[in-house]
């Protein structure tokens, strides 16, 4: 009889683990329980997900991954490695549902293209909260996420223009004006909702005309926080 030292190793599994968007009670017992059961966890920001383990006392030894816009494409291939040897991972984004304007895509797209399982926790998303609270139709939405600084922003907006669906875009508070007056140029005066800061302490929504809610909001002061911004389609009106 031979003897061989080969031996044989289990892929590991990729779970997508939503946290909390901002209110921390809205993780779900199955994110803890994965969350604590890890080998890895690949995160935007290790402070922020080292906070989000701190804070539900998940005090196991995994150990947290940097991945970003800035290495994913150095880092994909060594952190899917892991999983070849068997290693189960976590993938979480600094909140809300991973994988959603972020390249945590790309790891995904890896593990398919090698049969390696990939699991969905599920859980908050500003970008379906948003939607849900927009009183605007949610049944044919195009999500563009967050828009060209410049280069090309002009052709995005004549194509969200054209689109026969609402629109929901993400937008941060050092541009959201811009972004509001070029909704006026480009899309005309539309029906809007914006939501700012989401289950956070200084939750707020403006909604109505793009002209009214861009009073509204120039009079807010110094703006802060994350925004959504959903877009009616052209010649929705209010019934």
């Amino acid at each position: 009889m031979f003897e061989t030292n080969v031996k044989l190793v289990l892929l590991g599994k990729l779970y997508t683990i939503s946290t909390p968007i901002g209110n921390l009670s809205d993780i779900t017992f199955r994110a803890i329980e994965t969350l604590g059961k890890l080998d890895y966890i690949i995160c935007e920001d290790t402070r922020v997900t080292k906070k989000i383990l701190t804070h539900y006392k998940i005090r196991n030894h995994v150990k947290l991954l940097p991945y970003n816009v800035f290495n994913d494409n150095k880092l994909t291939d060594k952190y899917v490695k892991y999983l070849i040897d068997g290693k189960n991972v976590g993938f979480v984004s600094d909140a809300g549902t991973p994988c959603i304007s972020d390249p945590g895509y790309k790891i995904v797209n890896k593990c398919r293209q090698l049969n390696i399982e990939v699991l969905t926790i599920p859980g908050p998303s500003s970008l379906t909260s948003a939607l849900s609270i927009s009183g605007l139709p949610s049944d044919s939405f195009y999500f563009e996420g967050f828009l060209p600084k410049k280069k090309g922003r002009q052709t995005k907006f004549k194509f969200l223009s054209s689109l026969p669906s609402t629109v929901v875009i993400f937008e941060s508070p050092y541009r959201i004006l811009k972004t509001i007056n070029d909704i006026l140029l480009y899309m005309g005066n539309r029906q809007i909702c914006i939501c700012k800061e989401l289950t956070k302490v200084y939750e707020k929504v403006f909604f109505g005309s793009t002209k009214d809610v861009e009073k509204k909001l120039s009079k807010q002061g110094k703006l802060k926080g994350e925004y959504v911004i959903i877009i009616a389609k052209e010649g929705y009106k209010l019934k």
